[in-house]
């Protein structure tokens, strides 16, 4: 029948008239067909049964009251913790280099031998000027023992026996000064053997096999660091101190630690790659003066190193805790909303409808915002599900937000596409 009617309607034997007349009928079926399929809505604003689609599922947190960590984030550098220049200490010309570049090295362990003919010459010299001065001591002594008792029976005057008492004195000195001269000598000789004056890392020669070095100018032939624990170097605006100290005396703030209060700060250390080292180091001090130009405190931390992960010069990252909020409330950073005219959130009000609320933000902790104000323990904030906030003031559903559920959605909303292409390209 259908086909009869278009053939009908396309024959060239009927008129305009007649074509209309029969076109009629079928429009109107096909609009009644339309009208009862959808009922006057389109299929996407429909629910399973034909009527309104249900409220959008959003994920929430409850707002929670908790103590929380204030750290602050500041640049420092790595220092190494004892640091030693080896330097020569005599004349002469590098013979040998005894160790290997790069390697941990123990106090005492050889390092360079600078030539020890000159020192071990001086030394035989002035081990025979102290056997001579050995000898006219014992010379004078014996005279001057001989000629005591002539000068108590008159045999001799008594500027003769004085004499020969200062000649046996004078003879002890230059025993001294021999002994003295050796010492020095020795000394030399010692040197000229260079050894570590500290254990630890040491790094390239300075010089090499026949250089000459120079006491005189302390000619510098190696560094060595010790690394198994560094000091990081770094400062704090003089402002964010006063602040911070003013909120502490006040009792908006507790020392971090509670009622250990003398306990040493925790310091985290951030890497350029933005891992965080594994064992956290703590606060030595904090400079007791203010760079004038700057108007930057300098502070200190020692941190452990015991994989050498951090070297000396390095630039790190460092998260200091130095206060704690008794009662603040977290919320991930997606949930809140940053603007000029302030920092604004959506809490789940009456009949699920969404609200917006404003709050009071202080500092980032982590990936998190402490909030100080603004919002009530137990209130729900909506954290994910945005997008599918068509309609402004709509109920919602609230579902139970966690990191690990969003990281998955989002993994399986990023797969999806890629499975689907990969469908279409067999």
């Amino acid at each position: 029948m259908k086909n009869s009617s278009v053939s009908s309607l396309s024959s060239p034997r009927l008129g305009a008239g007649a074509r209309l007349l029969y076109a009629a009928p079928l429009v109107i079926a096909i609009a009644a067909s339309l009208t009862a399929c959808g009922g006057g809505q389109p299929a996407a604003a429909q629910g399973p049964g034909g009527g309104m689609p249900p409220p959008p599922q959003v994920g929430v947190v409850q707002a929670q009251s908790q103590a929380v960590a204030l750290q602050t984030e500041l640049p420092g550098r790595v220092e190494a913790q004892r640091t030693a220049q080896v330097r020569a200490r005599v004349n002469g010309v590098v013979l040998k280099r005894l160790f290997t570049e790069g390697s941990e090295v123990k106090a005492g362990q050889a390092l360079f031998q600078i030539d020890p003919a000159p020192y071990q010459a001086a030394l035989d010299s002035a081990q025979a000027s102290l056997a001579k001065a050995q000898a006219n001591l014992v010379q004078a002594a014996a005279q001057a023992e001989r000629n005591k008792p002539l000068f108590e029976g008159k045999a001799i005057s008594q500027q003769e026996y004085l004499s020969s008492v200062a000649a046996a004195k004078s003879a002890e000195a230059d025993v001294a000064a021999g002994r003295a001269a050796v010492q020095s000598a020795r000394l030399n000789l010692e040197y000229a053997h260079v050894t570590a004056p500290i254990s630890g890392r040491i790094g390239r020669a300075l010089v090499t096999e026949g250089a000459l070095v120079s006491a005189a100018e302390a000619t510098q032939l190696a560094l060595i660091q010790q690394t198994s624990a560094v000091y990081i170097n770094f400062t704090q605006s003089a402002n964010e101190v006063q602040q911070l100290r003013r909120a502490l005396n006040s009792g908006q703030l507790r020392k971090a630690g509670g009622a250990q209060g003398q306990a040493a700060a925790e310091v985290r250390v951030v890497l350029d790659d933005g891992s965080e080292l594994a064992k956290p180091g703590k606060l030595l001090f904090t400079d007791l003066s203010v760079d004038p130009g700057s108007g930057q405190v300098t502070l200190r931390a020692e941190v452990p190193n015991a994989e050498g992960l951090l070297l000396p010069g390095q630039y790190v990252r460092v998260r200091l805790t130095q206060g704690e909020l008794p009662a603040g409330i977290l919320l991930p950073q997606q949930a809140v909303k940053r603007g000029s005219q302030g920092d604004t959130v959506l809490v789940v009000g009456p009949d699920n409808k969404p609200l917006p609320r404003p709050v009071k933000v202080g500092q980032a902790n982590g990936n998190q915002w402490v909030v100080l104000d603004g919002l009530k323990v137990g209130e729900q904030v909506i954290v994910d599900g945005f997008q599918k906030m068509f309609v402004p003031g709509a109920p919602v559903t609230p579902v139970p937000w966690s990191p690990t559920s969003a990281a998955s959605a989002a993994s399986a909303a990023v797969a999806a596409p890629a499975a689907a292409g990969s469908a279409a390209a067999k």
